[in-house]
């Protein structure tokens, strides 16, 4: 038997203030829609975003240092056509070859956050 059963959310950190940054970033860019924050959390600063059943949890972090090795793994249906988008952001795109069979590139979020994107 398995103790975990699925993964909820991830949450990643962000500084105060980069709230509208990462918005067109994650909802504009990648195409996350926002959801809203339990009224009890609203106070806080951040925000929540998710893709169909993926959830992500943007919250602020007092002592904000982006996560450059720690990172999510998003799976993209067109991969090459988000590529150029984000180049085109400009938000620089390195092309990862270390694993033959899986085709994929690192990016970072607006704050420095490191992201991965794999093709689906």
């Amino acid at each position: 038997m398995t103790l975990i059963k699925a993964l909820d959310h991830i949450q990643l950190a962000m500084p105060a203030g980069a709230e509208d940054q990462m918005r067109a970033f994650y909802c504009d860019l990648l195409d996350m829609r926002e959801i809203p924050k339990p009224a009890p959390l609203q106070g806080r600063g951040g925000f929540w975003a998710n893709a169909g059943p993926i959830e992500v949890h943007f919250g602020v972090d007092p002592d904000f240092k982006p996560a450059t090795k720690a990172h999510p793994a998003f799976v993209i249906s067109d991969l090459d056509g988000l590529a150029t988008r984000l180049s085109d952001a400009p938000h620089p795109v390195t092309w990862d070859h270390s694993l033959p069979s899986v085709k994929r590139f690192f990016s970072a979020d607006p704050v420095g956050n490191r992201i991965e994107f794999i093709a689906a």
